[in-house]
């Protein structure tokens, strides 16, 4: 009932971390927890994490086969990731359950006429230049995003999917495939990538929408202690947040409160690979102060 109140007003961090905690009861009724699960991948899926809400409905609909809503929202989710074949076979599953919900019907004629046409999602914010020996930096106009394209010894398409990045000694995983694209409102979403150096740990979000705050994510990212956490300090309300400036080797801290927008438009920072980074520490930690030992960090 609360997860529902701030699904109401529109706060699905809130919402989602609600959803999260009524599934930690572990109330044994397998229908309570199919409802949970799919109202949390409501959740995800307004603040942009289509793999989240994914994963949620396919347990949803492990639990119970028939619910309408989570194949609903599994095919939409499939819709957002741009596995039009696999938002077919949902719709197709769903249908057989109500041959007449007009939102399956509509869907699945949608996914069917875009599946054979599809050829990529990401937008093409500038024109792609060569350069020898240098990366090629270039501004997204409309909201004045830096981009760096690292130059590429072949003649090949950069792509906007995540490639591998490294700092400090610490890489990503390999989460392939996500691509900035327009959501159906119109507004940018972006795969941002969050690093834990402390722990060497990642996370990764498919679909960031550009005027989502950090808050709303990271509410829902630490809606559970991750299991490296043993010490149990990150929490959302105790976490500090930097980007690097690489080149002159300075920390900016980011504002939680800020959409991803306000932080991608900042002078400074610089979208590598497609795929925005974000540092995370815990506040006040030893590691943090010897990770910025020799770095000049701009506070908020």
């Amino acid at each position: 009932n609360e997860g529902n109140e701030y699904f109401k007003e529109k706060d699905y961090g809130r919402a989602a971390a609600a959803y999260s905690e009524g599934l930690r009861r572990r109330c044994g009724d397998a229908e309570l927890d199919a409802v949970l699960l799919t109202n949390r991948a409501a959740a995800h899926f307004h603040l942009g994490n289509y793999r989240s809400a994914l994963n949620d409905v396919i347990q949803a609909k492990k639990l119970k086969p028939t619910h309408l809503k989570a194949i609903i929202r599994g095919a939409l989710c499939h819709m957002e990731l741009k596995n039009f074949v696999e938002a077919i076979a949902w719709c197709e599953e769903g249908l057989q359950i109500d041959s007449k919900e007009r939102k399956l019907v509509e869907m699945r004629a949608k996914a069917d006429k875009l599946k054979g046409t599809f050829l990529g999602t990401q937008t093409d914010f500038c024109t792609r230049r060569r350069c020898q020996g240098r990366a090629v930096t270039c501004s997204v106009c409309p909201g004045n995003i830096k981009l760096v394209l690292e130059p590429s010894d072949e003649e090949e398409e950069v792509s906007g999917g995540l490639a591998e990045l490294s700092l400090d000694g610490l890489h990503s995983g390999s989460a392939t495939g996500a691509k900035v694209h327009l959501d159906a409102d119109g507004h940018l979403s972006w795969p941002v990538l969050f690093l834990y150096p402390e722990h060497e740990q990642t996370d990764f979000t498919v679909a960031f929408q550009e005027n989502s705050r950090f808050i709303d994510h990271l509410m829902v990212m630490f809606a559970e202690l991750p299991p490296w956490d043993v010490e149990k300090k990150y929490l959302p309300n105790n976490l500090e947040l930097y980007f690097e400036d690489e080149e002159r080797e300075e920390m900016y801290e980011v504002n939680p409160e800020h959409t991803l927008l306000q932080v991608l438009q900042h002078k400074r920072y610089f979208v590598k690979a497609g795929t925005p980074t974000v540092l995370v520490f815990a506040k006040r930690s030893p590691f943090s102060k010897k990770y910025f030992s020799g770095k000049k960090v701009h506070r908020l």
